[in-house]
């Protein structure tokens, strides 16, 4: 992907400005703010894979997590609604945090 053809976050453009780089975007919306933010959670996934450190895993895991909140949004969901329906998938199926890996089951 060439430089700068993604998703960015809000701030970007008008530090690139400020920085003297005269940054060309646009806002999108619908089924283009969706294709674009998986693309960035692609991104975002694979840079996590990369860091070298806690203190990069964790920052890449909050972008992550901010590429999920803003795909919710994009939904017409708001973020305690994800948080809601999270918890109760949690609540009903219980988490990740045990780390099971299934290798089968019969019947």
């Amino acid at each position: 992907m060439p430089p700068y053809q993604k998703v960015v976050r809000d701030g970007i453009p008008g530090l690139l400005d400020g920085l003297g780089k005269h940054p060309k975007a646009r806002r999108l919306d619908g089924a283009a703010l969706v294709l674009g933010l998986r693309a960035k959670l692609d991104e975002e996934i694979a840079e996590f894979d990369a860091a070298a450190n806690r203190e990069a895993r964790l920052g890449e895991l909050a972008d992550v997590l901010e590429v999920v909140v803003a795909l919710a949004a994009a939904s017409g969901a708001s973020e305690d609604e994800l948080n809601q329906h999270r918890a109760a998938k949690a609540a009903a199926r219980g988490s990740f945090a045990e780390g099971w890996f299934l290798e089968s089951a019969d019947g």
